[in-house]
C-alpha cells in the first residue's frame, strides 16, 4: 500500500511589524536630527594625509575665507548649565556699549559662525531671512585700530579655558591672513591649536 504523503506548505512570514517598526524608526531619526548649521563663508580646505578628527563640543573655529575675511564658531562647551556663547556675547556688549535682549543673547547661543563687527550683530540677530542675514557677513574686524577678533578668543578662553582651538583656512587664502590670526592666539596665550585640511588617502605602492 502507497504512503500518503503530507502536502509540503512553504514558510509566511508576515512583514507588517517589521515595516510599522521601520516607520517608527524613521520617524524618531526625523524628529530628534539636528543638522549642522550652515557655515559663514565656504571654505575649501587644503588636502592632508592627517586622519585626526576635529572635536565636535568643546572648541573654536577660526576661519579664514579665501578672500581673506575672517569668521568665528564657537560652541557653548560641555556643562550644558551654562551658556557660554550668551556670557561671551554679554562681555562684548560691555565692551562696545551694546544692548541685546534675552530673546537675542539666546538665539545668538543657538546660532553657528558669524563673521561681522560687533555694532552689526543685534541687526543680524533680527534679520529672519537667511539670505538677508549673509549680507552681514563681512567679515571680523582684524587690523590694528580694532582688533577685535582678539578680543571674540579672550572672552571665549576666559568662559570656557578648556576649549580646543582650531583654524580653518582655504586654500586660496593669503598665508600673511592666517598667519595674523596664529599671532592673534599667540597674544592670547594659546601655542596650541589644530588646522583643519581635508583627508587625502595615499595608497601604498609595492616596489618594482
Amino acid at each position: 500500500m502507497p504512503k500518503i504523503k503530507a502536502p509540503v506548505r512553504t514558510p509566511h512570514i508576515d512583514m507588517t511589524p517589521m515595516v510599522d517598526l521601520f516607520a517608527l524608526l524613521l520617524t524618531f531619526f526625523m524628529l530628534t536630527t539636528s543638522f549642522r548649521p550652515q557655515e559663514a563663508t565656504v571654505i575649501d580646505t587644503p588636502n592632508s594625509i592627517s586622519e585626526k578628527v576635529s572635536p565636535d563640543k568643546n572648541v573654536i573655529i577660526i576661519l579664514v575665507g579665501k578672500d581673506n575675511k575672517v569668521f568665528l564658531n564657537f560652541d557653548n562647551g560641555l556643562d550644558t548649565s551654562v551658556l557660554i556663547r550668551k556670557e561671551v556675547l554679554k562681555k562684548m556688549a560691555e565692551q562696545y556699549q551694546l544692548t541685546f535682549t534675552e530673546k537675542e543673547l539666546k538665539t545668538f547661543s543657538t546660532w553657528a559662525s558669524f563673521g561681522m563687527p560687533a555694532d552689526k550683530l543685534k541687526a543680524w540677530l533680527n534679520t529672519e531671512d537667511s539670505k538677508d542675514r549673509d549680507k552681514f557677513q563681512s567679515g571680523i574686524p582684524v587690523d590694528s585700530t580694532d582688533n577685535q577678533l582678539n578680543l571674540w578668543v579672550r572672552f571665549i578662553r576666559l568662559q570656557n579655558p578648556n576649549a580646543e582651538v582650531a583654524i580653518k583656512g582655504d586654500a586660496d587664502a593669503d598665508f600673511k591672513a592666517v598667519k595674523h590670526v596664529m599671532d592673534i592666539l599667540q597674544d592670547n596665550q594659546v601655542n596650541k591649536f589644530n588646522l583643519t585640511t581635508n583627508l587625502q588617502k595615499e595608497e601604498a605602492k609595492l616596489e618594482e
